[in-house]
């Protein structure tokens, strides 16, 4: 009996965790971001920028419960997505909503107990993300746009966090890189619907093509690389860093662009960007060598 009992708590904690999708939260590391770039490592910032993460992953996990619920039907006919809590019906509504309810005033408390401005823009993000789950999802572009602009706001968050100013380029870096990602996802869930047969049930992705699509992965691809390298060389950049060899680090972020290039044209993966940069080997090593770079010419 109690073998069984524990069976089945463990059962109800693993659906939980695929309601909230922890492994989702990689994405708000990006709240390190300011921390990395600033070089603000006391303890204090550190903690201020961890409790941000935290915050920040509480809103994102509210939205993604929000969004399978107004999504569950259009999930059933997804081959990947009809296995969510939701649409399969292992977490009725009003639990779900209860526990959407719970992930958004711990984020509120939090955020509030951080800064002002943090708690300002984690309500901007729920507000931006709300919208994208109603109706902004299903205009082409938009949807997409959405979904980088959240990148966005992670970073600021981050800089709100520990109150340092954040470059300009550096955000706008962010933002087409994170476009470049969101068209790149777009074009693998068109693969996989076409293979199914079910692309015509879901507006957002019937309204793209391929040709289009990959315009787009080739002009947001592109931009990224052009601001990263504006970033490297701008003067506050340049002073901060004490040196003008950042510039030499974009081949090492090029190569992460045409690796994912790779693997989504060759390999026709790309559906989870969260997926491919935790178990791609060549791409993890790359980060590993870009941190690992820019620490270097930070201290020598």
């Amino acid at each position: 009996m109690t073998t069984v009992m524990k069976y089945s708590s463990i059962k109800k904690i693993s659906v939980f965790g695929r309601l909230i999708r922890p492994e989702h939260w990689i994405k708000n590391l990006l709240v390190f971001v300011a921390l990395f770039f600033s070089f603000s490592f006391d303890r204090n910032a550190f903690y201020q920028a961890t409790l941000a993460f935290i915050a920040f992953s509480l809103f994102a996990s509210s939205i993604y419960i929000i969004n399978d619920i107004f999504d569950k039907e259009k999930d059933r006919l997804h081959p990947l997505k009809r296995k969510r809590p939701i649409a399969s019906g292992k977490i009725r509504i009003w639990q779900a909503i209860i526990i959407a309810l719970v992930l958004i005033v711990l984020a509120v408390l939090l955020s509030y107990f951080i800064s002002e401005k943090l708690l300002l823009i984690g309500i901007v993000y729920f507000v931006l993300n709300l919208s994208y789950s109603i109706s902004l999802k299903h205009i082409p572009i938009v949807d997409t746009m959405i979904v980088a602009l959240g990148f966005v706001l992670r970073v600021m968050a981050g800089a709100y966090a520990i109150d340092v100013s954040i470059s300009h380029w550096l955000l706008l870096c962010t933002f087409f890189i994170s476009l470049f990602l969101a068209f790149g996802k777009r074009k693998h869930e068109m693969s996989i619907l076409d293979l199914q047969g079910e692309r015509k049930h879901r507006k957002s992705i019937a309204e793209y093509t391929e040709g289009f699509i990959s315009q787009m992965l080739a002009i947001t691809a592109g931009i990224s690389v052009v601001f990263y390298s504006l970033y490297t060389i701008d003067p506050s950049t340049v002073s901060r860093f004490g040196s003008d060899n950042l510039i030499y680090t974009t081949p090492i972020v090029v190569f992460g662009v045409l690796r994912y290039f790779y693997l989504l044209y060759n390999k026709n993966d790309g559906g989870d960007p969260v997926n491919i940069f935790s178990k791609d080997l060549p791409l993890i090593l790359d980060v590993v060598a870009w941190i690992v770079a820019v620490l270097l010419i930070y201290y020598f």
